[in-house]
């Protein structure tokens, strides 16, 4: 079900200026499960950037706060009854009408100069896709050094995670046929096939993600677990098996129910979408 009124800036960035080429429409996937406070934060920011076109709320929880909150701020709001990030990103790219698409997390942040920075890169026709360098959080400066790491390794190749900010041609996105259904690292998997594509960038300046996973169950933990968890899929461990271990960890209850047998968006659903041209 759709949101209302789109925000001032939401409503101007389809118009084309005077005197100057359309300006890049950029639509903003944002899935969300309780994400009402992280949405307070993001949302008010990105309704206000011209090259926004539309912004989307897909939520996979019984929550009226969160939609409350997308509403207020002019976002189309959306359910999706399976609490699982890729497929709730491929219903947000289902309804998405921009040129790009940016799948953003709730707790990440975007602002204006990450806007700008897609639209530049964009006007190249080879690229088709990226994704911005992560800053990590000055509560945890004893992990300072892996930003280093992280920035040497996705400039050479290595995955475009979801929490920086990950954006695509829409076009492209339709012609890969969106996120595989995977119940966890459906990040990683469509990185693969997104550098295959075509022209890959990584962007400056870097978005942060709040840290407050760390805080609660530790740095050192949290970055060695997540470490782990990638090094296991990348040896060929099941994202079922891994999903159902990942919530387990500690004795926590599992937040993301595992995928129904029939997901409710496939990629046939995304590759029956329109394809508009690329945009030079």
């Amino acid at each position: 079900m759709n949101g209302g009124t789109p925000g001032a800036g939401v409503a101007a960035a389809g118009q084309a200026q005077e005197g100057r080429a359309s300006p890049f429409r950029i639509t903003v996937v944002i899935p969300s499960w309780r994400d009402a406070g992280n949405l307070a934060l993001l949302l008010p920011t990105l309704s206000r950037v011209e090259n926004v076109a539309e912004l989307i709320v897909v939520e996979a929880a019984q929550d009226p706060a969160s939609e409350k909150i997308a509403r207020e701020h002019g976002a189309t709001f959306l359910k999706c009854s399976t609490p699982n990030r890729g497929a709730q990103m491929n219903v947000g790219a289902m309804s998405a009408s921009g040129d790009a698409i940016i799948f953003q997390h709730a707790d990440t942040e975007l602002r204006d100069a990450h806007i700008a920075a897609v639209c530049a890169v964009l006007r190249d026709p080879a690229v088709v896709g990226g994704a911005f360098y992560r800053k990590f959080d000055e509560r945890h400066p004893r992990l300072m050094w892996l930003e280093h790491v992280a920035r040497f390794l996705t400039r050479n190749g290595g995955t475009l995670y979801g929490d920086q900010s990950v954006f695509v041609r829409r076009e492209v996105f339709l012609r890969l046929q969106g996120f595989a259904q995977l119940p966890l690292m459906e990040d990683m998997e469509f990185s693969r096939r997104l550098r295959a594509a075509g022209k890959i960038v990584v962007l400056d300046p870097p978005v942060r993600t709040s840290a407050r996973r760390h805080a609660r169950e530790g740095a050192w933990k949290t970055s060695i677990q997540n470490g782990v968890f990638i090094l296991l899929y990348k040896l060929g461990v099941s994202p079922t098996r891994l999903h159902r271990w990942y919530y387990r960890i500690g004795g926590r209850a599992a937040r993301i129910a595992d995928p129904p047998a029939e997901p409710p968006t496939t990629a046939a659903d995304l590759a029956a979408l329109p394809k508009p041209p690329l945009q030079s």
